[in-house]
């Protein structure tokens, strides 16, 4: 496998990127259980967003790892808007 090399300025975008990631999925996670809770998702359904909630979660962690951080760490400051994730 090649040994691929990026900017600083490049790893920065792709670990942005990571956290944009992650918000969706928290995101899609909390509308998920509104949907749950609401009554408008069969048994079946709710296994399946369950499973494919829990591999992306474990995708992004592991991602996160691969560059030394831990899924709080991508967290983004956008400035007066606050942060995207919840402390």
């Amino acid at each position: 496998m090649k040994q691929s090399y990026k900017s600083p300025e490049q790893m920065e975008q792709e670990i942005n990127r990571l956290g944009l990631i992650e918000l969706l999925r928290r995101l899609l996670e909390r509308q998920a259980v509104r949907r749950m809770e609401g009554g408008t998702l069969n048994d079946e359904q709710i296994e399946n967003m369950g499973q494919a909630l829990m591999k992306l979660e474990g995708k992004i962690h592991q991602l996160a790892a691969g560059f030394g951080l831990k899924p709080e760490d991508l967290n983004l400051d956008l400035g007066p808007l606050g942060n995207t994730l919840d402390k």
